[in-house]
């Protein structure tokens, strides 16, 4: 070989040696300080107290604080945004859902890319919904909803959650599937949903698990259906939605989830490594009874699998909001 092409290739072989031994030691020193998992959601509900139970565990076996800030507002694109624009370090985390991979088909634009502007970490849980009745109300099947439905449409109604919630679609799923032109009405809260049931200005509702279990427990609330694949290990006895309603919605399902993302550029050792403390805290008997007592199913995934999840679910849940022709905010 040359020896003029040696003298200049030596300095270029010389620095690359000095930067290899850098490329894994950002992952091997991190965490060297606090973790934030931020919420697109006030404190106290589901989501909160979920990434707050993964929160504390995670923090333990990382031997750093892992704290949870809430930034409510906009349906969750103020926190969203805030994440995109945050450093690629693995230091500032998003807190996502179903919610987050249709939202570019609820508003009108997006200061950000739901998957590109993201690094997908894992999924945390997943958790399903029920249609549900007031304890007094003669609806005890879904045949007995579809009967009831369709003998009287426009004094029938569904209650759900605010226009665009992940149960407010479910419940729009589920007329359009049973061939039912019903009122869906949502409401504020929960809270606002199950007075409506007990004041029987709707019929039935959809509502999580997690929202109806203690009405439900306390017997003031019957669950006639889950919207779940299969039945929920702790109601053995409710029946999906897809056993018991018939021919037509044999293929109903309808979950939803939350996971954990960073921004995009985040380094792929950081991802992996948070990766592995997301799946070691969901393997705690902590975690796991805490997430079951909500009417969630603790359930880690790789990255490649949370992309899959969100490509998934925006292409589900696309139709029923077109279909709907629910107005982009």
């Amino acid at each position: 070989m040359d020896r003029r092409y040696i003298r200049h290739l030596a300095p270029l072989l010389v620095a690359l040696s000095l930067l290899a031994p850098t490329a894994p030691a950002f992952a091997q020193d991190f965490p060297h300080k606090p973790v934030k998992i931020v919420v697109g959601f006030g404190p106290g509900g589901l989501g909160d107290t979920v990434v707050r139970t993964l929160a504390q565990e995670m923090a333990k076996s990382m031997g750093q604080s892992v704290v949870v800030e809430n930034a409510p507002g906009a349906g969750g694109i103020t926190a969203a945004s805030a994440v995109a624009r945050a450093a690629p370090d693995g230091y500032t985390l998003l807190l996502v859902s179903g919610q987050n991979a249709f939202s570019p088909y609820l508003f009108k634009s997006l200061p950000y890319d739901p998957v590109d502007d993201f690094a997908m970490i894992s999924t945390i849980g997943t958790f399903h919904f029920l249609l549900v009745a007031d304890k007094d109300s003669p609806l005890k099947t879904v045949a007995d909803v579809i009967a009831a439905a369709r003998r009287d449409p426009a004094h029938f109604n569904i209650g759900t959650i605010s226009v665009g919630s992940a149960q407010h679609l479910s419940a729009r799923l589920f007329a359009t599937m049973a061939g039912l032109d019903v009122p869906i009405v949502p409401f504020k809260s929960t809270g606002d949903v199950i007075a409506a049931l007990r004041g029987r200005s709707v019929q039935v509702a959809m509502e999580t698990v997690t929202g109806a279990l203690g009405q439900i427990r306390g017997g003031s609330l019957r669950a006639i259906a889950t919207t779940a694949p299969a039945r929920i290990g702790f109601l053995p006895d409710v029946p999906t939605i897809a056993e018991s309603g018939g021919p037509t919605l044999s293929r109903y399902v309808s979950e939803s989830w939350n996971g954990i993302v960073a921004p995009a550029g985040t380094p792929a050792d950081v991802v992996q490594k948070l990766n592995r403390e997301i799946a070691k805290a969901l393997a705690t008997p902590e975690v796991r009874q805490r997430f079951v007592s909500l009417g969630i199913e603790p359930r880690g995934s790789s990255p490649e699998a949370l992309k899959e999840v969100f490509l998934k679910d925006a292409a589900k849940w696309r139709v029923v909001i077109e279909e709907a022709r629910i107005e982009k905010q």
